[in-house]
């Protein structure tokens, strides 16, 4: 084994290597029973006389920290107990504000992290989990190629917005897919939604601010307000979206999902949208709006972005390649508010400080597959697969689960939430339970804060040809309950 000694060629060697092995074996860093190296090989290594070794060998074996044990070699013997076997007193603690908050995560509502080290049921109803046989391999496997191929030709870092072809192209398209009014300047590619969001809790709130939150919600958004020490107003939300009457006067910045609320999956009304950018123009607020899985439209006309109705440049827009193409991926992007370049020059700090730069080799990849036209032509696939699943998934709370449950109407995205009928002998959370043992994943709302006794059903996870057997469970399990 190597041993960390340091021999300074201007001192004693003998003396510097028995001071070093002894407060080594002291200090516990050297444990009992370990064996320490030959004396020949030792010497070796710190450029030593074997003599010198031996003779620091000897001296520990008169001071009871080694035993030489004949044809085998010096090990480290075990330390005697002290007198008094009373530990010392530890340091106390740093007494840091934000220690403090970040320790207490365990306490917040983080169903994600918990359910991240879950394995998923045969029959799982996960939400915001796209269909991984859906990724384009054979495509994207041809851009990353290329990219391999630019960076090995001496290829830049992608900047702290990311590589402008990337920045060109999200702005390309979120401009013609949701009519958000922007260009490649005010995009600043970030390591998923997730990062986006921190970047600009981080920038927006801080100790003592006030933040608006849908409520029920996203729970991760809840948990960065609260490490930053600023105050939450859960705001409640209705068949139209947020309720904008009940938005607190004093909040500095306010979180919704317009196209497709989470977890209910409503959409916002077109009333509600010019009320809640009236106020954000009235309060001198930031909206943080989540264009959560927008991309999947099934019904409906598509609604206009609130980016794209903000006349003041108020809105900040997130969006994300998670649910599209693969989490795994770590690629979101947030558009900044045109009306306040000093939040987009605040936020680029902030990036520049949290990573300095992104992925270089999959933001190229990405840029060409969307250059390409690839990305549309994916996402109409995914739209078409996606529609079966949830025709079957309506179908079936329709029949068999209507006595039971009623499944909220949503246009796009890939989850239904699903509230249970009054008076029934389980509620969601054990319902949920329940259907565990039969190999079904089921989410109850009450984990994003809901008051409402329902589910969230995502149908991105599971088979279209499943469904109907993962309902007929649920089923049976709620007539033996009745």
């Amino acid at each position: 084994m190597d041993l960390h000694i340091v021999i300074d060629p201007g001192q004693p060697r003998g003396e510097q290597l028995l001071r070093q092995l002894r407060s080594l074996i002291r200090s516990g860093r050297l444990a009992a029973d370990t064996q320490l190296p030959p004396t020949r090989l030792l010497a070796e290594q710190l450029g030593l006389a074997r003599q010198t070794v031996a003779e620091a060998y000897e001296r520990l074996a008169l001071e009871q920290l080694i035993d030489a044990r004949r044809g085998r070699g010096s090990f480290v013997r075990a330390l005697p107990a002290p007198a008094d076997d009373t530990p010392p007193p530890a340091a106390p603690p740093p007494r840091l504000a934000s220690v403090e908050r970040i320790t207490a995560f365990q306490a917040l509502p983080l169903p994600f992290l918990r359910m991240a080290g879950s394995p998923l049921a045969r029959y799982d109803f996960v939400g915001g989990s796209p269909e991984p046989a859906l990724f384009p391999h054979a495509d994207w496997r041809r851009h990353l190629h290329a990219a391999q191929r630019q960076l090995g030709q001496g290829g830049a870092h992608a900047p702290p917005a990311g590589l402008a072809g990337l920045r060109e192209a999200i702005a390309e398209h979120v401009a013609f897919a949701r009519g958000v009014r922007c260009s490649a300047a005010d995009v600043i590619v970030t390591q998923g939604a997730q990062q986006a969001f921190d970047l600009l809790v981080r920038v927006l709130a801080g100790p003592g601010d006030v933040a608006a939150l849908e409520s029920p919600g996203y729970p991760p958004l809840l948990a960065m307000l609260q490490a930053q020490g600023a105050r939450a107003a859960h705001v409640p939300v209705d068949g139209e979206g947020l309720v904008t009457d009940a938005l607190p006067a004093d909040a500095r910045l306010v979180y919704t999902t317009p196209a497709h609320q989470f977890p209910l999956g409503v959409a916002m009304s077109a009333s509600r949208r010019q009320a809640l950018l009236a106020w954000a123009s009235r309060s001198g607020a930031v909206v943080i709006e989540d264009d959560y899985d927008s991309e999947f439209r099934f019904e409906g006309q598509p609604r206009d972005s609130l980016q794209g109705l903000d006349a003041e440049g108020r809105v900040a827009f997130v969006g994300s390649f998670s649910k599209t193409l693969a989490p795994s991926l770590r690629l979101g992007y947030v558009v900044t508010p045109p009306g306040l370049p000093a939040l987009r020059e605040a936020l680029l700090n902030a990036k520049h400080l949290a990573d300095v730069h992104g992925p270089s080799l999959l933001q190229n990849a990405l840029a060409r597959f969307m250059a390409e036209g690839a990305y549309r032509k994916h996402l109409r696939r995914c739209v078409a697969e996606y529609a079966q699943r949830r025709e079957r998934l309506m179908a079936g709370f329709g029949t068999r689960l209507a006595p039971w449950l009623t499944l909220l109407p949503a246009e796009a995205g890939f989850h239904q939430a699903a509230l249970l009928k009054p008076g029934l002998a389980v509620d969601a959370t054990r319902l949920a339970a329940l259907a565990r043992r039969v190999d079904v994943g089921l989410y109850p709302l009450q984990r994003f804060g809901a008051a409402l006794d329902g589910l969230l059903m995502g149908f991105g996870r599971i088979a279209p040809d499943d469904i109907a057997t993962a309902l007929g469970r649920m089923g049976e399990l709620l007539e033996a309950a009745a």
